[in-house]
């Protein structure tokens, strides 16, 4: 029986529109419009939305005339920040692997999970079977905590299907829930997830259908925004990846890389060479894959949540990485095998207390380097003028509190598309 879908954000929600006011803002993530409108630290600051967009930011005192008859929006002394951004995720998908993580409990490693029939594989055999319809219903509650907290824009993986029919209802589950749901989705096309059981021992033939036959196809009914691959021992080799990269290439599609979270392929220097948006998980990155990433302007997604799951003692080259000024996203990873969290403040508390970022990293990391993982600079991840309106509203004193609390879920007011949504439940 295909479950009900939930109940989703009522479309109608309340346009932002108008003077919001009483505001601190978060330092470091926005951009006032004239040197007489900065914030000094701790002033209150105003924000005014027009039609859906960010029209001024500045300090409440340098409010131009001409927007002081609008609505008023009485922020209260809170925080805003961006809106958030979960920059890696593969929220679609049938089943669960509770399972794994008792073997992984008893000592079993990734791989070892994977040899015995657990891992990706069982989860594209729970994906296949599903409807699109199913699969939206299990995903649209999952979509909506991390709503509730903030997420304004998402990527959304397919790579549970692993054949041109599944990976196709994966990709169109995820587009429907960013129109269901007003909110940015990305897709990300990651048919190179893992062999298919159908295809055992012949790589190569899979990644010639994954380039020659599924990404054309789906690439020409609109469902890809960018192409993925899972370079690792246990997945696809660098030749693999680079014949997968090279049809996106040609499609115009931009490239990603799920790259050295087991061990150093030199993935993320093949996928700097192609210009990527982000590697990501990068826990065995290399010197010569930082050169070429900060080369090439690629971000280096953090995923603490599948390093914690994993019991993982290889921490990514934070210090490397912050020397060469390559920015740092951080991603909850949303999955049902290694990194089933839906709290991307969760995982920003984690790249703090794991990883060693600082908060401001760890801010920038869910919002302005997230925004740049996924391509959207100029449209999220930072409050300022000609963007359309996406912030949320904190209740708390200091910045540091977003990543300092943990377990709890702040009620927050988001703005997200220009319309305003209920503060979270507590």
């Amino acid at each position: 029986m295909t479950p009900a879908i939930p109940a989703i954000p009522e479309p109608a929600a309340p346009s932002a529109d108008g003077h919001w006011h009483n505001l601190r803002l978060a330092p470091g993530l926005f951009k006032t419009d004239a040197a007489d409108a900065a914030v000094a630290d701790g002033a209150l600051a105003s924000i005014v939305v027009q039609q859906g967009q960010v029209v001024w930011v500045g300090a409440q005192e340098a409010l131009p005339a001409q927007y002081q008859g609008l609505p008023a929006h009485d922020g209260g002394g809170q925080l805003a920040t961006p809106g958030l951004i979960d920059c890696h995720t593969h929220l679609v998908y049938g089943g669960e692997r509770a399972n794994e993580f008792a073997m992984r409990l008893a000592g079993a490693s990734y791989e070892e999970v994977a040899k015995a029939g657990g891992g990706i594989v069982s989860s594209v055999k729970a994906t296949r079977a599903a409807s699109e319809d199913e699969l939206l219903a299990l995903a649209l509650p999952r979509l909506q905590q991390l709503l509730d907290e903030g997420v304004t824009a998402i990527e959304i993986k397919s790579g549970y299907g692993l054949a041109l029919e599944h990976e196709r209802k994966q990709l169109r589950v995820a587009r429907r829930l960013g129109q269901l749901c007003g909110v940015t989705v990305r897709t990300t096309f990651l048919g190179a997830h893992a062999l298919p059981p159908e295809y055992a021992g012949r790589s190569q033939e899979y990644t010639d259908l994954v380039s020659k036959v599924m990404l054309p196809a789906l690439a020409a009914e609109g469902l890809v925004d960018a192409v993925d691959v899972f370079c690792e021992r246990i997945a696809f080799s660098l030749a693999e990846t680079e014949q997968v990269f090279q049809a996106a290439k040609a499609l115009g599609l931009p490239v990603k890389l799920h790259a050295e979270q087991l061990s150093n392929m030199e993935g993320a220097a093949l996928a700097a060479q192609y210009g990527a948006l982000s590697c990501d998980h990068i826990e065995h990155l290399s010197e010569r894959g930082i050169a070429e990433m900060k080369a090439a302007g690629t971000v280096a997604v953090l995923l603490p949540g599948a390093f914690y799951t994993l019991r993982d003692t290889k921490v990514p080259p934070i210090d490397a990485l912050r020397a060469a000024k390559v920015p740092m996203a951080v991603s909850t990873d949303h999955n049902p095998g290694t990194s089933p969290c839906l709290s991307l403040l969760l995982m920003a508390n984690m790249a703090c207390t794991l990883f060693r970022l600082t908060v401001p990293e760890a801010l920038a990391g869910i919002t302005t380097h997230a925004a740049q993982a996924l391509g959207l600079q100029h449209e999220q991840g930072l409050i300022a003028a000609q963007r359309p309106a996406n912030f949320v509203l904190w209740p708390v004193q200091h910045a540091a509190e977003l990543a300092y609390w943990f377990g709890s879920k702040p009620r927050c007011t988001i703005v997200r598309q220009g319309k305003i949504f209920a503060p979270a439940k507590a």
